[in-house]
């Protein structure tokens, strides 16, 4: 007979691949969102190609950037930050090695193991790597997987431009006729997927979150239309 084997990923990977993850999720979906609502605006107020792929473009490029600056700005002060306790802790593991041994022991034995296998387990560890391991169990870091702003940012950058593609195509290829129910009618489908998507990689019950996804983007077009509509008839 075959020995059953167990597959499940573990580690701190796991959990950086699902932050990035979601995070590419929400950022398509703010593309959508975004760019579907300058858009349709603009399609309220004028059915001309050239005036909807320039709002469109503009629309993508200025939030994909923005996106893009925002994360890396943002993941460097947590970089920075996590640099900063890890040479913190170096210096008090070279100052103070035995104050830190018994620290390590006693976080240790806060997660459910007896003291003397927590401090058994402290001198192990300390041993291996004392570094390594108040920044595990200490900090919640780990020293070869910092944030990577340049990542955040270029992950941020690739996910909006996705999602803000699809209303900018759906609005400039189809016939004047067909672009206003085209658009709406693509960006409430993709809605309804990243809104799944984001509760199945957050556990959390998908109808709910594909209401509020859905809803949000309707309203956001339905009030840009509303605006670009009263902007044109007043002939602005």
């Amino acid at each position: 007979m075959t020995a059953p084997t167990h597959h499940e990923p573990h580690g701190d990977s796991l959990g950086i691949r699902l932050n990035w993850l979601r995070a590419a999720v929400l950022g398509a979906n703010d593309g959508i969102v975004s760019t579907a609502g300058i858009v349709v605006g603009v399609a309220g107020a004028t059915s001309a190609r050239g005036a909807l792929l320039t709002a469109g473009l503009a629309g993508l490029l200025a939030g994909s950037m923005s996106m893009a600056a925002g994360e890396y700005v943002s993941v460097s002060t947590q970089r920075d930050s996590e640099k900063a306790a890890l040479a913190v802790e170096k210096r008090e593991l070279r100052e103070q090695p035995e104050a830190e041994l018994d620290e390590l022991t006693d976080l240790l034995a806060d997660r459910g193991l007896s003291r003397d296998v927590a401090r058994e387990a402290a001198v192990q560890l300390t041993a291996r790597d004392a570094l390594r391991a108040h920044a595990r169990v200490e900090l919640g870091i780990n020293p070869d997987e910092l944030t990577n702003p340049w990542q955040a940012a270029g992950a941020s950058f690739l996910a909006f431009t996705a999602g803000a593609l699809l209303p900018l195509l759906a609005i400039v290829l189809p016939p004047p006729s067909a672009r206003l129910w085209v658009t709406v009618v693509s960006v409430l489908l993709a809605l309804t997927f990243t809104g799944w998507w984001s509760a199945r990689l957050g556990t959390a019950p998908a109808g709910r979150a594909m209401v509020r996804n859905v809803g949000g983007g309707a309203l956001a077009m339905g009030v840009t239309y509303a605006a670009g509509s009263l902007l044109g008839a007043a002939g602005v």
